[in-house]
């Protein structure tokens, strides 16, 4: 075949030094097929080039991990019983900003096919999705999109969507946010390995034929989203949740006859990822015969046979002499099934198409901690992280009416109820959702055939992080811990997906590198290790105002585990009387929050001060008091703060609400509306009063007697904020208001 020049290489997205180093690898010249396996391979998508230094020093070891991040597909937890949970949060930014109902559809497609090429069967799908500016079409679109594709996937493969979040911020305007969480149940002894094991195994495609969509897909997930996006459009896969689910059977069924020596599905970069990783993980080979793969389209080149990212595919290693099990499992769900290659001893990716040899590579060149390029890049601070500093607390005006500026906050569309979202969802199909009628802090999903259940939770404050990255990170593993322990779960493991504008602009890679150390460091606090994740950088805009990165979102997806699901503590008010407690303190701590931005219009200033000792210690309070039973409802504060935590509770309840007083000298806006770290809002039975206040004094834990839960209205040292039905109404409506005044 002919050769490919460094021309060719720097159109397909490689640097002058790294086609250097590929002809080093080669000992040639590459040809053209070669140098397309090495632009997906070695793209960011697929390499993690320039952040696997930051990602090693994340903690990634634990007593319950039971396969390291990067060992796997996904993340292994022993949840007890001799069962596994694995789990996992991926990104489908640039696909979901081109065509959002496709690219959503195959991002959740994609994430639960990670899980069951382990041998788990998915029990619960999370999401973080974030848009810009609400009130433009452009954004509604792109929502309607994102959220239909979710739905619809979702519920035809029969997966419910627990939980999830969702923002607006001007930064998102053009590159949106999508990210899906999938997680799953398996035995300990029956996960398959992502690994081509065995020389002389046969090697099988199965699921859906073979296409033109998604080529090169990684490569444009590793590039800035510009004005003509549009016209990589072809980059963008097409997802059919009925092929996924007889996929999901069929894999499931596969294992169980004990033929299966390794799996794994085709994501970004298709045939040529799964075959090299696989075999560079068990430091084997391949050879792959590309015209035997079954295509819908007449005429691919070898390339684009290699290179597509057809959705619902997997590789399948079968033992040899297993093959007509294999092939009668996938017959049964009529799912194609067809021999591809073998597993050679070579430790070479090799590619034929009609008998003629297309690339011959090693397979460890193109794999993550082996021949791929690994950079540190250059960072410093940005220069609006001076206007923080400068930021004078005095400057904010104190306002009268804090009744309209609550109202407000019921309606911004960070904070206001998503309903118009998650009813699109099918939050009970497999019926193990525990959090389907009451609202807690986390998703709470049953383990079938145990006392058990799993705690779930997605965060992250992108505001905070673009503000102070390193203390922006801890806060997000804390909000997801602290949900957690709301719920009555015990946070055990994080997954993350990390979003970051273009790591090649030394103020995005600061932040990208400060993000990580506080993660890193709430993540050592809370003894919650890095089971893996995804890091998606290039996430700006290019248009007429020049460059601009999304603002760096390290969105946490968190694991927990309850027990006994009879532990599970909801955030709604449960009974007239009952006695409310701040858990932290009542602080009127002048930072950034919600309301200075809304109401004062105040974007740079100091983010809330996070202590990770009391984040710990509320935590671990919050864990022994729901075991003692002293709990009536849990719920943390975060955006909106005091205000809206009270809200939530009472919106939750639909019966109540409440009659509470704040400590006297504070600053009535910031302490009701300050977004203060480190506190959750509890309730408890009027007669537990001294024994709930003597636990909190035995365990070192600051309160403060808030007031009570009553029959109606929404009360504050006497000033009444409305009742129920009218706030309710509100906070319900806010965002399908705004859709329809636009639509």
């Amino acid at each position: 075949m002919a050769i490919a020049n460094l021309e060719t290489a720097v159109r397909l997205g490689l640097t002058e030094d790294e086609y250097h180093k590929i002809v080093e690898i080669l000992q040639r010249a590459p040809n053209f097929t070669e140098l397309s396996v090495f632009a997906v391979m070695w793209s960011e998508h697929c390499s993690y080039k320039n952040s696997i230094l930051y990602l090693k020093k994340l903690p990634r070891k634990g007593s319950r991990l039971l396969a390291e991040a990067g060992e796997e597909n996904a993340g292994l937890v022993d949840i007890g019983d001799g069962l596994a949970c694995a789990f996992k949060i991926e990104s489908h930014n640039h696909p979901s900003a081109i065509e959002p109902y496709q690219g959503a559809a195959t991002g959740v497609g994609g994430i639960h096919r990670d899980i069951f090429t382990m041998g788990a069967r998915p029990i619960a799908a999370l999401n973080s999705l974030r848009f810009g500016e609400l009130s433009l079409g452009h954004t509604q679109r792109l929502m309607r999109g994102v959220v239909r594709g979710i739905g619809n996937y979702g519920n035809a493969f029969g997966v419910p969507t627990v939980g999830g979040e969702v923002y607006f911020n001007p930064c998102y305007n053009q590159n949106i946010l999508v990210n899906a969480m999938s997680v799953g149940i398996v035995g300990h002894h029956q996960t398959v390995s992502a690994t081509a094991a065995g020389p002389g195994n046969p090697v099988f495609i199965v699921g859906s034929a073979t296409g033109k969509d998604g080529i090169h897909g990684a490569t444009f997930a590793s590039a800035d989203l510009g004005e003509n996006a549009a016209k990589d459009l072809p980059a963008v896969q097409v997802g059919d949740p009925f092929q996924e689910k007889l996929l999901l059977e069929a894999s499931l069924e596969a294992i169980a006859t004990g033929q299966v020596a390794g799996m794994q599905d085709m994501g970004a970069a298709g045939i040529t990822c799964s075959s090299s990783e696989m075999s560079a993980k068990a430091e084997t080979g391949m050879d792959v015969w590309l015209d035997k793969v079954p295509t819908r389209q007449k005429n691919m080149q070898a390339f684009e046979i290699l290179l597509s990212e057809s959705q619902e595919r997997m590789l399948v290693i079968c033992r040899k002499g297993g093959e007509s099990q294999l092939l009668e499992v996938f017959k049964k769900w009529d799912l194609e099934c067809v021999q591809i290659g073998v597993v050679t001893d070579s430790q070479q990716v090799r590619y034929y198409f009609h008998g003629e040899l297309v690339a011959d590579i090693p397979a460890s060149s193109l794999v993550l901690g082996g021949g791929a390029p690994v950079y540190q890049r250059e960072f410093r601070q940005p220069t609006y992280i001076d206007e923080i500093k400068a930021f004078d607390p005095a400057s904010v005006p104190v306002p009268h009416d804090l009744v309209s500026i609550g109202r407000m906050l019921l309606q911004h569309p960070d904070i206001a109820s998503k309903r118009w979202i998650y009813e699109q969802y099918d939050k009970m199909v497999r019926t193990g959702t525990m959090t389907s009628v009451e609202s807690a802090d986390a998703a709470v999903v049953r383990v079938k055939g145990t006392q058990k259940a799993l705690c779930l939770s997605v965060d992250c404050n992108s505001n905070y992080v673009y503000l102070d990255p390193e203390a922006g990170g801890m806060i997000a593993v804390a909000e997801a811990a602290r949900n957690i322990s709301c719920t009555g779960g015990i946070p055990v493991a994080i997954t993350n997906c990390l979003n970051f504008g273009n790591p090649y602009n030394p103020e995005v890679y600061w932040q990208f590198v400060l993000a990580l150390k506080g993660m890193g460091q709430a993540c050592e606090k809370f003894e919650t290790p890095v089971t893996g994740g995804n890091v998606s950088f290039y996430n700006q805009s290019s248009g007429k105002d020049g460059i601009v990165p999304v603002h760096p979102t390290p969105v946490i997806g968190m694991l927990g585990i309850m027990e006994d699901g009879s532990l599970m503590t909801t955030m709604g008010f449960k009974s007239s009387g009952d006695l409310i407690y701040l858990l932290g303190n009542v602080t009127d701590e002048p930072c950034y929050c919600t309301y200075l931005e809304l109401v004062h219009g105040t974007r740079l200033a100091p983010v809330p001060r996070i202590n990770l000792e009391e984040e710990a210690c509320l935590q671990k309070v919050l864990q022994k008091a729901i075991r003692a039973g002293l709990l009536n409802s849990a719920h943390d504060l975060s955006e909106g703060g005091l205000f809206v935590a009270l809200a939530e509770s009472a919106f939750a309840s639909g019966a109540f609400g409440f009659d509470v007083h704040l400590p006297q000298g504070l600053r009535k806006d910031f302490a009701l509306f300050g977004e203060g770290q480190g506190r959750a809002m509890v309730t408890i039975q009027p007669e537990a009063q001294n024994n709930f206040e003597q636990f909190l004094q035995q365990n070192g834990q600051p309160f403060y007697f808030l007031g009570t839960v009553v029959s109606d209205g929404f009360t504050i040292d006497g000033c009444y904020h409305g009742n129920l039905n009218e706030n309710l109404h509100l906070y319900v409506h806010a965002i399908e208001n705004q859709l329809q005044n636009q639509h």
